[in-house]
């Protein structure tokens, strides 16, 4: 819910952005905030929490870190065809249809990376329904993206999306059952408490730097003041050569019509 929030913030900054720089910045953060976060963050803390009866279970770190980077990658693009241009139906869908594909392909990639002593079998029909919510989820996620920037509206959105989040998870992993094999005590990989600490500081790193960067920018009621101050400074500037210019104008008519001095008489 934390990553949902601060990304539904960067992307409302987002549609106020003036350069094409700063959409890219916050597109970017965004897509940390909601998919590194949001999404890649809690599907791992949770799947750190499975365990199997039997069998020792261990990650491989390289289909971690592809599922992680998959997360984010997707996010962005989906933000960037729901919220770069005119915002429309059609793009939100299909930017949701994507993210959500992609989200779910996080997901299973993430369940790729457990090595256990056991076949690993899957329920198609929870599977299905898994993809379904994520599609359901992400193509919601985009619609509040492109449209919620008030806070309550924006805390409210954030519950709906964490709980949407952990619902395509569980369905995913309650997809999941294994047929053990013979133990062998040397399963590859790295273990959850290995992995607990250092993935706990990154998303503890990542929501520090993503809070300093929302209150370091201006919000959209400063850049109104902003402009507005802007406006009045304008207006006292122009006066100010205005008034100028007419007195100049004035003191220079004033010499024009300066009568000319009439000699004395001699006597």
């Amino acid at each position: 819910m934390l990553g949902s929030v601060l990304g539904l913030i960067c992307t409302a900054r987002l549609r106020t952005a003036a350069t094409n720089g700063q959409r890219w910045w916050w597109l970017s953060l965004a897509a940390f905030a909601l998919g590194g976060t949001g999404i890649w963050a809690m599907h791992f803390m949770a799947m750190l929490g499975f365990t199997v009866s039997g069998t020792l279970i261990r990650y491989d770190m390289m289909r971690t870190l592809i599922s992680a980077v998959t997360a984010v990658v997707v996010v962005g693009l989906g933000i960037y065809i729901a919220g770069f241009g005119r915002t429309s139906g059609p793009r939100i869908v299909t930017g949701g249809l994507l993210t959500g594909v992609g989200v779910a392909g996080m997901h299973y990639t993430g369940m790729f990376a457990m090595n256990m002593d056991g076949i690993v079998h899957y329920d198609q029909s929870l599977v299905v329904a898994s993809l379904v919510i994520a599609v359901v989820a992400a193509t919601v996620a985009l619609y509040f993206t492109v449209k919620l920037s008030r806070p309550l509206a924006i805390a409210g959105a954030a519950v709906l999306m964490g709980v949407a989040v952990c619902g395509m998870h569980y369905t995913g992993m309650a997809a999941m059952s294994v047929e053990l094999t013979h133990p062998t005590l040397t399963v590859p990989g790295a273990t959850a408490s290995t992995l607990l600490v250092p993935i706990g500081m990154l998303v503890l790193l990542v929501i520090g730097g993503l809070i300093y960067a929302i209150g370091a920018a201006p919000s959209e009621e400063d850049l109104a003041a902003r402009a507005y101050l802007d406006k009045i400074q304008a207006a006292r500037e122009e006066a100010t050569a205005a008034t100028a210019a007419a007195e100049a104008a004035a003191a220079k008519k004033g010499t024009l019509r300066r009568p000319t001095a009439v000699p004395p008489r001699k006597s």
